[in-house]
């Protein structure tokens, strides 16, 4: 095995420094397994943790490599596994945010090691990284289920669905295992509830890390295996003003736990800064591929970081952050400097000490443009990433050069996420208080004076929700967020019709804006033009897989052009989501009959309640089909309709020529 220079430096190096038997060769091809802890500091796990016990971690990391310096590369989920898989830093995948979506120009892990003849397998705790925002390709197995209604599953249930797999699962393998319980809120189970009562944070780590061990326990049972253990990102719990995580870049949330045991890699305990980005490389080392050299970091090489979360919703600086030794250096509108090794508490600023390497990686890092076009997602993911506390900028800001640093707005950093997450729950009354707050200390947050425009929109306060889009309008003159928002006021009211062209312009300059492609097709709809508005629904579908709700306004439009297969195949996928609450069997089975599947018809019409609105529209269209199939009871079905007709099924069945006696 070839050890790269990145991770995997501290190998060599250690072997060579130690005195120490030299390091024997792992065996050809090992199974791999990638364990990625969501929202773990540092200093909340393994032997140097502070008030917790982590004995599957430790025991773990004092087999193999321990690094005390390991660095996130973007304190959200989404952007740092990004990392993990792909090798590149945020500026160079391009995912700064959760709720993005991967571009498939970027080779993942798995793919590489599926080529290599490797059995490839990911079960993933969390919405943020379901399979359509783009870590799933190369892995046959993707597991993202959630339990019904929710939006995560705890590492309990992960563990069962990892290890049910790997039993029947022959080898080499690749197995990458996502615990995603230490993320807020922090509610344990028994009995870590009761033994951090004062520490739930502390509680759910400790959880998580029994089943670790229990993952670790299983694996090796059947043969030795390959560990790499890695955070994505930590938690500020308040230190730097930080509840949780996203916003700034101190350690309690860019410190990171890394661990990696392995056969024939030494015990040893590294204190260089690495970064988590190497995991790529290290797995691809680990299975005897290797990676391409200009990917490698050789040794001493800076460590970079970013959190462009409040730039890219607020407007604040974006910021970067670079570590050579034991200083780390954060650029945002200045520079500050610390020395993590003295002061991990970040509490004193070393002054004008950063070195010409780490200004120039700073202020060369590449920002993610406030042009760019955010990838198609719909209220339904926003829903789910709110409710994991994850609410990506609802508008592109414009960056001021006096735009404040988002250390010094760290007391906003709470209330906005609060805010935005009751405004994506469709609480509108709770969240203008808020947003109106927010505003009289930040006036020019464009997110946060569009969510307000929009929820007095929704409040139906006309007058209001278009004051604050004119503010809005005057922050950012040429913003297609703010045209895009107002039509879409405009849309829900009286004075639909203006929305028309406006929604026209905004699609024709973001032709997969999701909520404009809605509400268009809706107005199409109101406006009679079933067609466009057809066409505008497959539009959204081919942007994302098409929910219940969707599928069904589908099939009624093409049910009402006359399109009889397409109509089937969206309630037949309707039904299929909805299950026992589905409540079209009437539509689906007048569709099964106009397509002559006759028994198809029959047992959709049977499953219409006899409390359906149109129960005698379903009676008649029964009885037809009871005299197509020449059912024996054909006779009293049809008698059956005729006691239950309304006006409109008398004239009918009074036409019906199915029912007159031979």
């Amino acid at each position: 095995m070839r050890a790269s220079t990145g991770l995997l430096l501290a190998i060599t190096v250690g072997a060579a420094c130690s005195g120490g038997p030299a390091r024997q060769e792992p065996p050809p091809r090992p199974s791999i397994v990638l364990i990625t802890l969501d929202t773990t500091r540092a200093d909340a796990i393994g032997p140097e943790a502070r008030g917790v016990e982590t004995p599957a971690f430790d025991a773990l990391a004092a087999r193999g490599l321990r690094f005390r310096q390991a660095y996130a590369t973007a304190p959200e989920t989404l952007p740092s596994h990004a990392s993990m898989m792909t090798g590149l830093y945020p500026g160079g995948h391009g995912i700064h945010e959760n709720g993005r979506v991967l571009s498939s120009t970027h080779a993942v892990l798995a793919e590489r090691l599926r080529a290599e003849g490797y059995r490839t397998a990911a079960f993933v705790s969390s919405f943020v990284l379901a399979r359509r925002f783009g870590l799933a390709r190369g892995f046959d197995v993707y597991d993202d289920a959630t339990p019904a209604g929710q939006s995560e599953r705890t590492a309990r249930e992960t563990t069962d669905r990892a290890i049910e797999h790997l039993r029947s699962a022959p080898g080499p393998w690749f197995v990458w295992v996502h615990y995603f319980d230490p993320h807020a809120p922090y509610v344990p189970p028994e009995p870590w509830r009761s033994r951090y009562a004062l520490k739930p944070y502390l509680g759910e780590v400790a959880a998580m890390d029994e089943q670790l061990g229990r993952l670790v326990s299983e694996i090796e049972k059947r043969a030795p295996a390959a560990f790499v253990v890695a955070a994505d990102h930590g938690e500020g719990l308040g230190d730097h003003g930080e509840p949780q995580h996203g916003s700034l870049l101190y350690q309690p949330t860019m410190h990171v736990p890394l661990a990696i045991a392995a056969p024939g890699v030494a015990a040893r305990v590294v204190d260089e800064p690495v970064s988590t980005r190497h995991v790529f490389h290290t797995v691809l080392d680990l299975a005897g591929l290797g990676a391409a050299d200009s990917l490698r970091a050789p040794k001493g090489a800076l460590v970079l970081g970013e959190a462009m979360k409040p730039f890219l919703s607020y407007g604040w600086r974006p910021q970067v952050m670079a570590v050579e030794g034991s200083r780390k250096t954060i650029l945002a509108g200045r520079m500050e400097t610390y020395d993590v090794a003295a002061d991990p508490a970040e509490a004193h600023e070393l002054g004008d000490v950063a070195s010409r390497a780490v200004r120039d990686a700073l202020r060369g890092y590449p920002v993610p443009s406030l042009g760019a076009s955010a990838a198609p997602i719909g209220d339904d993911e926003r829903r789910q990433l709110a409710s994991l506390g994850y609410v990506s900028a609802g508008a592109t800001p414009v960056l001021r050069p006096d735009a404040p640093r988002p250390a010094d707005r760290a007391h906003l950093l709470e209330p906005l996420e609060r805010a935005s997450g009751l405004f994506v729950a469709g609480e509108y009354a709770k969240a203008v208080p808020l947003l109106e707050r927010i505003l009289r200390e930040d006036p020019h947050n464009l997110d946060a004076t569009l969510r307000l425009a929009t929820a007095h929109s929704f409040l139906r306060h006309d007058a209001q929700a278009l004051a604050a889009f004119e503010r809005a309008r005057q922050l950012a003159p040429e913003s297609p967020d703010v045209r895009a928002y107002l039509a879409l006021h405009y849309a829900r009211g009286r004075e639909w019709r203006r929305a028309l062209p406006m929604l026209e312009q905004v699609l024709e300059q973001s032709p997969d804006r999701l909520p404009a492609l809605e509400a268009l097709a809706a107005l199409r709809e109101r406006e009679g033009r079933a067609e466009d508005a057809l066409a505008l629904h497959h539009r959204i579908a081919a942007l994302r897989p098409p929910g219940a709700d969707e599928l069904l306004r589908t099939g009624r439009l093409a049910m009402s052009l006359g399109r009889t297969p397409a109509a089937i195949e969206a309630f037949e996928a309707a039904r299929a989501a909805q299950g026992s609450r589905f409540a079209h069997d009437l539509e689906l089975g007048v569709l099964y009959l106009a397509a002559r599947r006759y028994p198809d018809a029959r047992d959709a019409l049977d499953r219409v309640p006899a409390t359906h609105p149109d129960r005698a529209m379903a009676l008649f269209k029964r009885a037809q089909v009871s005299v197509l199939l020449g059912e024996a009871d054909r006779q009293q079905r049809i008698e059956a309709a005729r006691a239950h007709a309304d006006p409109t099924t008398k004239e009918l069945i009074a036409k019906e020529r199915l029912f007159r006696s031979p």
